[in-house]
């Protein structure tokens, strides 16, 4: 699924495309596509119809965009799921294979095409905050702020942390502590980290926090700076191109491959119906705490 740096990618993308432009048209060819639209897909087009998209926004791993004109106090909300696309298309390109919703533009440029495999991911027409000028949808205004966003509160996302009662992994992936990280980059920080994903948050020291965070923030700016990480050909940028993070990965995937740093086979582990990825050395088992 794609994670925070894929994600803002395709924002980057949207914001240089779409913003500005006032949407003449809307086309649902899959009613899965829009199945978070209370009200269904003639609503979805309607009030998207005559709507002017505004600057593409992103918490963690959700889209947004707030709508003016016609959309005002609402905004076209994202999700790409396990292989959800938003491509800008001319429209003389041959629509793709699973093609889910098409919005065209009263200036006839390029459209935008939301193509989705696995019809997992989808797009909605929520209403946003109040007074929020970011246009946040109200769906998603209890989603914590992610590591690249400016006004992440680093301390206070030490000292939750610490304060948990879980294991670090689990506590990387809660979007209501911090946003955006997912399997992959998650392993990639506790990998830096010299962290086992088993470790209880408790016993971290508040230096061990602050670099978990500091090298999540650092991975996934990495992956950001070659377009993110591309495992197969579902995760594309707004002009369907991959990102190549997967080649700098230092554990994820790399089962029984040497860790860079000290040589020894790097292990994968059943985890949560998922895979972590750690150096048996590095990232040592934590000891059982004695009952009593």
């Amino acid at each position: 699924m794609p994670e925070l740096p894929e994600v803002e990618v395709v924002r980057r993308g949207l914001a240089n495309w779409v913003a500005g432009r006032t949407v003449a048209d809307v086309q649902v060819l899959h009613p899965r596509a829009v199945r978070r639209q209370p009200a269904g897909a003639a609503d979805f087009t309607a009030r998207l119809t005559g709507a002017t998209l505004g600057s593409a926004q992103r918490r963690g791993k959700y889209l947004w965009v707030p709508l003016a004109g016609a959309g005002a106090g609402f905004s076209l909300i994202g999700h790409l799921g396990m292989s959800g696309q938003l491509l800008v298309q001319d429209p003389s390109v041959p629509d793709e294979t699973h093609l889910r919703v098409r919005l065209r533009f009263a200036d006839g440029g390029r459209e935008l095409r939301f193509v989705d495999q696995r019809t997992f991911g989808g797009l909605a027409v929520e209403e946003a905050e109040e007074g929020d000028p970011e246009g946040t949808p109200v769906s998603i205004a209890h989603i914590a702020r992610d590591p690249l966003d400016p006004r992440f509160d680093d301390a206070a996302f030490a000292a939750a942390l610490r304060a948990k009662r879980t294991t670090v992994k689990r506590a990387l992936l809660d979007q209501t502590l911090i946003s955006g990280v997912g399997n992959i980059y998650a392993d990639e920080a506790l990998w830096r980290s010299r962290l086992h994903y088993d470790r209880p948050t408790a016993t971290l020291t508040r230096p061990q926090a602050a670099l978990l965070l500091a090298n999540a923030r650092d991975v996934m700016t990495a992956a950001l700076a070659v377009g993110g990480t591309s495992f197969d050909s579902l995760y594309v940028n707004v002009n369907g191109e991959s990102g190549y993070f997967s080649r700098d990965l230092d554990a994820y995937g790399r089962e029984h491959e040497p860790c860079r740093r000290c040589g020894s086979a790097i292990r994968r582990a059943a985890w949560m119906n998922r895979s972590s990825y750690f150096c048996p050395r590095c990232q040592r088992v934590p000891r059982a705490r004695s009952g009593g």
